[in-house]
């Protein structure tokens, strides 16, 4: 599968919808809703090109930004045996002054 960037086309639309996989709700999360900003879970390969083209068509709203974290899979001990935890990435979205997406809806 080729990874998009600006100069390639945009990616499919099952990339799309594999790309945002489901909005992280927390109280982090809620907090920044406030300054026009959205969290979603997303695949460790994706970029950030592919997040903003993938958000834009789906919701259909204008983003600023995208901020991404990944975080590293932890070694935890459960009745004397190590076990890992899996590898995760977020992605911040910014979106543009009066747009808003209700991740409590579904797509």
């Amino acid at each position: 599968m080729t990874r998009y960037s600006p100069r390639n086309s945009k990616p499919s639309k099952e990339r799309m919808f594999e790309l945002v996989r489901s909005p992280v709700i927390t109280e982090k999360a809620t907090l920044i809703s406030e300054h026009n900003q959205v969290t979603f879970r997303v695949p460790l390969d994706a970029n950030k090109f592919e997040i903003k083209a993938a958000v834009e068509t789906l919701f259909k709203v204008k983003v600023t930004a995208v901020n991404t974290l990944r975080r590293m899979g932890k070694l935890k001990a459960f009745r004397n045996t190590l076990g890992r935890q899996k590898e995760s990435k977020k992605a911040i979205v910014t979106l543009a002054k009066g747009q808003s997406i209700d991740v409590m809806t579904g797509i």
